[in-house]
């Protein structure tokens, strides 16, 4: 029977996911380990996490699932969902500065704080936390079916800079417009937490439990 792993370093709403991935697995298991025997022979991992990418990685690193996920996204789907997003790419500015796994090329950086006023003149807060629209910058198949704008469900301090720009999938706007969702290979990842998003969250883990990898871009 096919599995979906769930990567376990203690930094996470583990259940939660876990939940909504078994609800759109259909007959799929999900794993939620730090085994990385049991993980490796998963289908397809999420690496999910609340927190810093300075704690994130010293985790990862003391469970040595760093090298693990690098060499598991060379061979099947991968899925980073908020803190988990942060990771995949080069350097986070958090904690004055930390590498990261590297899987997308670019840096994390903070939104500014205080923040400027919004359009409307609200005062916006940080971090950013609530319901936000996620405008498709190009197609995937992680969006398939997702309509344009739709609502998600984001708390974060720091935000993904991409590198390249044909690695963005997806862009919010917070105090300005900022990357969501990136993609690059096997590997796709959002700031928001789709097991709390309702209808466009759980139609984007549908696709990715039935998405094969290696993307476009």
């Amino acid at each position: 029977m096919a599995a979906i792993g769930v990567v376990d370093y203690g930094m996470g709403n583990l259940h939660s996911l876990a939940k909504a991935l078994q609800r759109v697995s259909g007959t799929e298991r999900v794993e939620v380990s730090y085994d990385p025997d049991k993980l490796a022979k998963c289908d397809r991992l999420v690496l999910p996490g609340v927190g810093g990418v300075r704690a994130c990685t010293a985790e990862l690193k003391r469970l040595e699932l760093d090298e693990f996920v690098r060499e598991q996204a060379r061979q099947k789907p991968i899925l980073g969902v908020c803190l988990g997003m942060q990771v995949m790419l080069d350097f986070s500015h958090e904690n004055q500065g930390v590498e990261a796994l590297g899987l997308i090329p670019g840096e994390v950086l903070r939104f500014p704080d205080p923040p400027p006023e919004g359009i409307d003149g609200e005062r916006l807060k940080v971090p950013h936390m609530g319901w936000n629209r996620v405008h498709w910058e190009q197609p995937h198949p992680i969006c398939a079916g997702v309509p344009n704008d739709a609502w998600f469900y984001f708390v974060h301090s720091y935000y993904a800079k991409p590198r390249h720009e044909q690695h963005v999938i997806g862009r919010t706007t917070y105090t300005h417009p900022f990357v969501s969702v990136v993609g690059h290979e096997n590997v796709v990842a959002v700031q928001f937490h789709p097991e709390k998003s309702q209808g466009p969250g759980m139609a984007l883990l549908t696709n990715f439990v039935q998405w094969d990898g290696q993307s476009p871009v």
